[in-house]
């Protein structure tokens, strides 16, 4: 959090500051305000505001009324704030930056999550995450009800479809070089494009296999020939149409990339009380 949240600040303020505040504000003015919603969604990214605003100034008072994960209708007032006006209006745009952003992922997900929950799937997202903001987004994913793939390259191997395009075509080959690999501790996953290539993985014990661009058909089958024994997760052609009868095929998690690369920004402002 604290790299991120400087990051934000300094390529905010520049080498001089906030030149409109100091050329307009008197120093000793006091100010209240709220952060307020105006749209419906989830809020996400208050660690982050908090954050940005007590480094600007960390004897300015922000008192939460509505948590991460809280839902929002027009109107909700997520925090009041009361301090130097100085303070408030130099962090005013970075706050609402990680506030917009973040519960904008967040409110994805939970419309997301909301289309499965009469399936026993999880919508999960994936690594199509903002540069730098990856903690921040995942985080946000949990706020709305989604849960994480794994965080980076290093806490999991998933054999994807370059990965066994360089092991010569074989998913065997591949699972074969993973397993010799990694530790008894370490998870493995397989993507697989058909129901043949799945039949190839399965007697080679992956923990998880990724059924990729699948017709629903096509999952109901796999979950079939899986018949209980490996997790599956459905990617590819998942939105907000295709989600639920995707769910209903019976698998584990479906991963979706738009929670993150695709969220529109939830509109929030800052009003003077």
């Amino acid at each position: 959090l604290d790299p991120i949240v400087r990051l934000a600040l300094a390529e905010d303020l520049g080498r001089a500051g906030d030149l409109t505040t100091d050329a307009t504000i008197a120093p000793n003015t006091q100010l209240k305000v709220v952060i307020a919603a105006r749209k419906p969604g989830i809020v996400a990214g208050l660690d982050a505001a908090a954050y940005a605003l007590k480094l600007v100034d960390p004897g300015v008072r922000m008192v939460v009324e509505k948590p991460d994960g809280s839902h929002l209708v027009p109107g909700t007032v997520i925090a009041r704030i009361e301090g130097p006006a100085r303070s408030i209006l130099i962090a005013e745009r970075t706050m609402l930056n990680f506030l917009g952003r973040l519960s904008a992922v967040a409110t994805m997900t939970r419309t997301f999550a909301d289309k499965v929950a009469h399936t026993n799937a999880r919508i999960v997202c994936t690594r199509k995450t903002t540069p730098g903001h990856r903690a921040l987004e995942k985080r946000a994913v949990r706020c709305g009800g989604g849960t994480a793939h794994r965080y980076g390259l290093d806490d999991a191997i998933l054999i994807k479809d370059n990965h066994i395009a360089a092991c010569g075509g074989s998913v065997a080959t591949a699972l074969e070089r993973a397993k010799a690999y990694a530790g008894h501790l370490r998870m493995i996953e397989i993507e697989v494009d058909s129901l043949d290539q799945l039949r190839e993985a399965l007697p080679l014990g992956p923990h998880a296999v990724l059924l990729d661009n699948m017709t629903t058909d096509m999952l109901r089958e796999a979950v079939a020939i899986a018949g209980g024994k490996v997790v599956l997760e459905a990617s590819g052609g998942v939105n907000l149409d295709t989600v639920a009868s995707i769910a209903e095929t019976g698998v584990d998690f479906i991963s979706v990339g738009a929670l993150t690369h695709s969220a529109p920004n939830l509109d929030l402002g800052m009003d003077v009380v």
